[in-house]
């Protein structure tokens, strides 16, 4: 919005600030972090007041859990939406179809989760939706954004570490990028089990991706740097600077003890976010290595499950692999911070794939 009214203005005098990405990602940043910390208070005292007993605790779960999370509420990411959504489109560039699409998927995922989350509050169950019903309709928004995308951006996988080399995939293209949102949002999801675990790692994921994707927006950074240019990619700088801003706000409320949990709400809609970002950006693989922390939470399923099935005998003492520390007696800040650490070198690792090339 108050991109368009400078331009109304020829951006003329002070309304030349609006013309800069990054200032207008610092704003939205700023504007994201201010209504979460007005909204939040008045949201999770809402939340407690209708969902009673709060989020129910998995009975196999670490012995602590139990104690100390009973009658926190949930749903505390519908907070994070509500921000992202209000800033991103104060600050965008409303003619940019990749914001959209991203805040799309964003949507989409979170109103998934919410229907997740209310499913377990009313049931007092973690169990909610059906696994199938719910990764159809999560393949159905990422196959949507994805073909909304590849009309733009083309049908190549491309390679890190190669200068502006990829594999054209075809059709095929699709299926692999809408399993990378689909995959980023469960992953997030299944990071999301202690207070602030998910949290900074997708604040760190999304101040990663914003650097990536001004850079692949800009003809002459992405020439330099070997990496296939996007036009348009840029203005993506501005929702993750969003997103940054509510992740630093629901901190606020999340830090230990956590006084409301984002639930599915949140980290379903987060991860598939970061996903789509990554889509745009032409850095799929790259994900992988950013947000390298979320796929080892989520193979640590993947591995205990099969194995078990196969087996009868786990690998870990419990997944997803922050709950396996936990019974080895690690307390729950060492492992969140540590994983943090973790979250933070990977970004740095992923970065250096703009100039390995």
């Amino acid at each position: 919005m108050f991109y368009a009214l400078a331009k109304a203005f020829h951006f003329a005098g002070l309304f030349n600030l609006f013309r800069y990405i990054t200032f207008r990602t610092g704003a939205a940043a700023m504007t994201t972090l201010v209504i979460m910390l007005l909204l939040m208070p008045r949201l999770i005292a809402w939340l407690r007041t209708k969902q009673g007993k709060g989020q129910p605790i998995r009975s196999d779960g670490p012995a602590s859990h139990l104690v100390a999370k009973k009658g926190t509420p949930t749903m505390g990411g519908l907070g994070m939406l509500i921000a992202v959504t209000i800033s991103t489109i104060l600050w965008m560039e409303w003619k940019n179809i990749f914001v959209w699409v991203c805040l799309g998927v964003m949507l989409g995922f979170g109103a998934i989760g919410f229907i997740d989350d209310y499913a377990k509050v009313t049931k007092q169950s973690h169990r909610g939706l059906p696994a199938r019903a719910r990764l159809l309709a999560e393949f159905a928004i990422a196959g949507a954004a994805v073909w909304i995308v590849s009309a733009q951006t083309g049908h190549t996988l491309f390679v890190p570490f190669l200068k502006d080399a990829g594999l054209h995939l075809g059709w095929f293209y699709l299926l692999f990028a809408a399993i990378v949102v689909v995959g980023a949002g469960n992953a997030v999801n299944l990071t999301d089990g202690l207070d602030g675990l998910a949290t900074m790692p997708v604040i760190i994921c999304a101040m990663t991706f914003g650097v990536i994707a001004y850079l692949v927006g800009n003809v002459k950074f992405a020439d330099y740097l070997g990496v296939h240019y996007v036009a348009g990619a840029g203005d993506l700088l501005v929702f993750c600077g969003a997103l940054i801003g509510a992740g630093l706000g629901f901190l606020w409320f999340n830090a230990p003890p956590a006084a409301v949990f984002m639930g599915d709400t949140g980290s379903l809609a987060l991860g598939g976010a970061l996903g789509a970002i990554a889509v745009v950006t032409d850095h799929e693989l790259v994900l992988l290595i950013v947000g390298g922390l979320f796929v080892a939470e989520a193979l640590s399923v993947i591995i205990q499950v099969g194995w078990y099935k196969r087996t009868g005998r786990r690998v870990f003492k419990m997944a997803p692999i922050h709950h396996h520390f936990e019974l080895m007696g690690w307390p729950e800040s060492t492992i969140v911070v540590r994983f943090w650490i973790i979250a933070l070198v990977l970004a740095l690792a992923g970065l250096a794939t703009l100039k390995l090339r």
